[in-house]
């Protein structure tokens, strides 16, 4: 479990294929590793991945070809990826629950610089539109974001500079493919409210 409040933007330092999938080194600069254990999870870009290697500032990660066909952002080497380690119980929650497991891709349709703040515009695959509430919670990329504006199956987020200074969202721009995950509790009220059809 995460609060998508990110700890370190770091970089995907190499890539290689494994079995189908990939296996990942991310290098971190801010993201104290002195407490991470092989087999801990650590969110990179929003999505859950277990640590299976340390080495000083870097750790290794392998990924599934189901989990890159469902996201984005983790096969370029070189790449920016936002970093949170799994919450402790005694953790403040300063953003919302996430479990790192996304829900969908998105896509950027607008990143307006507004002066004081940017405008983030977000096109949600329609499956995920009735999880997007005005003032609600969603989670870009690992970030929790509270969302401004809702129409359809697009949402609008602003972000103040703190934010774009200390995640890889400064890096978006229009046609930007994300990773999405919406509330959990929305999905399990949702889930909740459906009719038994057993």
């Amino acid at each position: 479990m995460f609060s998508g409040i990110i700890a370190d933007v770091g970089q995907i330092a190499r890539v290689a294929d494994r079995e189908g999938g990939l296996r990942l080194e991310i290098a971190t600069q801010a993201l104290d590793l002195s407490d991470v254990a092989l087999g801990d999870s650590i969110a990179v870009n929003g999505v859950c991945l277990t640590v299976i290697a340390l080495d000083g500032n870097t750790f290794t990660v392998d990924v599934s070809r189901e989990t890159l066909n469902c996201t984005v952002g983790l096969g370029a080497q070189g790449a920016a990826v936002n970093l949170e380690k799994a919450l402790r119980l005694a953790d403040r929650l300063g953003g919302h629950l996430v479990s790192g497991h996304v829900d969908g891709v998105g896509e950027v349709l607008a990143f307006t610089d507004l002066g004081e703040s940017w405008k983030l515009d977000v096109s949600a695959p329609a499956a995920l539109a009735k999880f997007i509430a005005f003032k609600g919670s969603v989670t870009v990329n690992g970030v929790s974001l509270t969302i401004n504006q809702v129409s359809g199956h697009t949402f609008s987020i602003n972000l103040i500079p703190h934010t774009l200074s200390h995640t890889n969202l400064c890096h978006l721009q229009t046609g930007s493919r994300v990773n999405l995950e919406v509330d959990l509790i929305a999905r399990y009220v949702e889930r909740m409210l459906q009719k038994d059809e057993a």
